[in-house]
């Protein structure tokens, strides 16, 4: 199993939602995150000046059985990108072990096919 996390803007999150979700990823966490990069540009949007590293960003974790991680990837690099500094960053994980405290099951089907 993979844990996959990705950065990415927030303007992007709700087409990235809707990709996730058409690709039959049904469930993952997301949150709205702050952080610093290497980039310090300066763009001018709408006559204000602002700098890329306060872009507003969401964070989205998805765990997915090793066969949905290339699709996965797939899509997010697809619909997060605008090729502007700033697109994000996704980042991928070995999961060791999964639980359901519901159940008390452990393993990869805990993590349920969408049907």
């Amino acid at each position: 199993m993979k844990k996959i996390e990705a950065i990415i803007r927030k303007t992007k999150f709700e087409e990235v939602k809707e990709a996730l979700l058409t690709s039959d990823i049904n469930w993952f966490e997301y949150h709205d995150v702050h952080g610093i990069g290497q980039s310090r540009q300066e763009r001018i949007y709408r006559g204000v000046m602002y700098s890329t590293d306060v872009i507003e960003r969401v964070a989205i974790t998805i765990v997915c059985r090793d066969q949905f991680l290339d699709p996965t990837i797939k899509v997010l690099l697809e619909v997060a990108h605008t090729g502007e500094v700033g697109d994000g960053r996704i980042f991928v994980s070995d999961v060791l072990e999964t639980y359901s405290i519901r159940t008390g099951e452990k393993g990869d089907t805990v993590l349920r096919d969408k049907k």
